[in-house]
């Protein structure tokens, strides 16, 4: 068994590689630009809403109270004139990607965290750099990207967006059980 204070260098290097390669994901290539689509009339659809004043949010229209009414004619035909729609609401005002990109680097360390805690209870010292990355890998690929699958089953999300941000986590994946298999102890 390995102590996790011992994997403190894997876990930060990994959160590094994965932070530097999200980057260059999101900068670089291209791929990510069909993930959302602007609305039809969007300054139409801003104008309309504006004077809600709608705070910051996930929001759901229509929304059922409860499950009877789920099933009621009313709601039913709400259902059927649409439109249906979940989103978020953000605060108005310019995006604020610094505290986007610290909490995305927090959560990188998580992740290795929960990697390397994995691996630091299953595999022994001086394992060697296939097994760790298998398992770290895995580990890694769960905590990266199988909540997506998630939200393209119940929130809708876009299955080829959710495709492309698990090509991301496999990515990320193998990054991590890298840096773990390269300075496994």
């Amino acid at each position: 068994m390995v102590s996790l204070t011992a994997l403190w260098l894997p876990i930060l290097l990994s959160a590094v590689a994965v932070f530097v390669a999200s980057s260059i994901i999101h900068m670089v290539f291209t791929y990510h630009r069909a993930d959302v689509r602007g609305l039809p009339k969007e300054a139409e659809v801003m104008d309309a809403l504006r004077p809600f004043n709608i705070p910051p949010g996930d929001y759901t229209m229509p929304r059922a109270a409860d499950a009877k009414e789920m099933g009621s004619p009313e709601f039913v035909g709400k259902l059927s004139q649409g439109p249906v729609a979940f989103m978020t609401v953000y605060r108005n005002g310019p995006f604020n990607m610094g505290k986007q990109l610290t909490m995305w680097f927090v959560y990188c360390l998580v992740v290795g965290l929960f990697a390397g805690y994995l691996a630091s209870r299953t595999l022994a010292p001086g394992t060697d750099y296939l097994k760790v990355f298998r398992v770290v890998g895995t580990v890694a690929f769960a905590g990266y990207g199988l909540a997506l699958v998630q939200d393209a089953i119940w929130w809708g999300r876009n299955w080829g967006s959710t495709m492309r941000s698990l090509f991301d986590s496999l990515v990320y994946a193998l990054l991590t059980a890298g840096m773990f298999g390269w300075r496994w102890p």
